[in-house]
């Protein structure tokens, strides 16, 4: 899972010499892909900013956006710290089909005191602030001044005050600062935090001199569904505890788990192997096998795109495939065995029926692994081994048992049950060689399976 910080004034070269602040991003890379950006006219993004139109939130959103694709990265968590979270929650509310999840730390929904924001930061005080950066940004000074309000703790500790102080450099000059502090007290989001549709998590100080808990508290109270994280403490810049590193691993780790949930779906397996591959390569020549494997790809694909089957995976002389309904796997299986005939191919198929896991573009999970077990007990040429789902953790879906049901002569004759290992249950297994598949009168164009011929077991 893909992680993006979005920061104040930041440098993503600078920041690494900060024993402090590379402690907490490595914390955070251990768990996930870190992807840092430094905002339009700081650290190592260009300063030449044509206009004041450049700086505001729906422009610089594109920023992120951006860098996403640069890195390659299709889905993120977007961590907001200090005034990034603006841009942040933006991003998370424009941007919901890319966003993961909405992390914001440290921040607020708005800077400047309002009547119906009574926490925010009077106009006196800010112009305050805004003298003190103008005259002093990046000394050794301000930084000592600031300090019982970022880093209470280490007040009197001169080596965090050096380190602060070149930290403020390596984000921009004075003007540079001032800029930005302009544009953040104009930036208000309270609008935006109701319209977020993404998971999102507030980690906020209780003794946060900066920013106080009430803020956190109000995006938290804003946001649908967002949960708050109230830790002890009182530093307000990068922490030099693991109390936030472990509060967003946990829920990036929570959001993994529920990925995973949801990337389940109810799917029918099928696999085929070449029998005997090994001898026919030998008795043919390299030459000759490898142009009737060819061939044995191209019916196996001609096979999967008439029956809506998506290959998986090909490994060497096998095909691994998933259908939407267990007929049509079965359908596929029968005609992949037929068209192998006239090749002159053994071929042995397995179908089953199961819940999957995709992961990346790949199909996995317990019904993955069965369907491949299943596929060792099929026979040769015209043997195809199939699962019926019972007793093997599968969801009786209304839509799978019409699929499945069976009208007519005949009736099945299940092989030994065999145990699945890991599984915890017995899977029942039933042998075949041809079948006949219509669509039964009473169920329109529900298919219909009806075994005509058994393999003895």
């Amino acid at each position: 899972m893909d992680l993006v910080l979005v920061g104040f004034l930041t440098n993503v070269e600078h920041v690494w010499r900060w024993p402090r602040a590379a402690s907490f991003l490595r914390s955070l890379a251990a768990h996930a892909r870190l992807i840092m950006l430094d905002r339009r006219g700081t650290g190592l993004s260009d300063h030449a900013i044509e206009n004041a139109r450049a700086m505001q939130l729906d422009a610089r959103m594109d920023d992120i956006r951006a860098v996403m694709d640069s890195a390659g990265s299709e889905r993120a968590t977007i961590l907001g710290i200090e005034g990034g979270f603006a841009l942040a929650a933006l991003f998370a509310a424009t941007y919901p089909d890319r966003t993961v999840a909405l992390v914001a730390y440290g921040t607020t929904a708005r800077t400047a005191w309002a009547p119906d924001y009574p926490g925010g930061t009077p106009w006196d005080e800010f112009v305050k602030d805004i003298a003190e950066v103008e005259r002093s940004r990046g000394t050794p000074e301000l930084a000592r001044a600031w300090m019982p309000y970022v880093y209470p703790d280490d007040v009197g500790d001169e080596e965090t005050v050096d380190d602060y102080a070149s930290w403020m450099r390596s984000g921009g000059g004075p003007g540079d600062a001032v800029s930005w502090f302009e544009v953040d007290w104009e930036t208000d989001v309270r609008e935006i935090l109701p319209t977020i549709r993404v998971p999102t998590l507030v980690v906020h100080r209780l003794g946060d001199p900066n920013t106080p808990i009430e803020h956190g508290r109000y995006i938290a109270e804003h946001v649908p569904g967002a949960r708050l994280t109230e830790l002890s403490g009182s530093a307000h810049g990068w922490p030099s505890d693991n109390e936030v590193q472990d509060a967003i691993r946990d829920f990036m780790a929570e959001l993994r788990r529920e990925e995973a949930e949801f990337d389940r779906v109810l799917a029918s397996v099928m696999f085929t192997d070449i029998v005997g591959s090994t001898g026919r390569t030998a008795e043919l020549g390299d030459h000759v096998w490898r142009e009737l494997v060819e061939r044995h790809h191209s019916a196996v694909r001609g096979c999967l795109g008439r029956y809506r089957g998506q290959e998986v995976n090909t490994s060497g002389d096998g095909f691994f495939a998933t259908f939407d309904c267990p007929a049509r796997a079965v359908q596929c299986a029968q005609a992949i065995v037929e068209s192998m005939e006239p090749l002159g191919i053994e071929l042995r198929a397995s179908v089953h029926t199961g819940e999957v896991e995709t992961m990346n573009g790949q199909v996995g999970g317990i019904a993955a692994h069965i369907g491949a077990r299943v596929g060792a007990l099929a026979g040769p040429v015209r043997g195809a081994g199939l699962a019926d789902g019972q007793g093997s953790g599968c969801r009786e879906w209304p839509r799978v048992r019409r699929c499945r049901r069976t009208r007519g002569e005949g009736s099945t004759r299940p092989l030994a049950p065999i145990p699945s290992r890991g599984v915890g249950h017995f899977a029942r297994i039933t042998s075949m060689n041809r079948l006949t598949l219509a669509p039964p009168p009473s169920y329109g164009s529900h298919l219909q399976i009806r075994p005509l011929e058994w393999e003895s077991s």
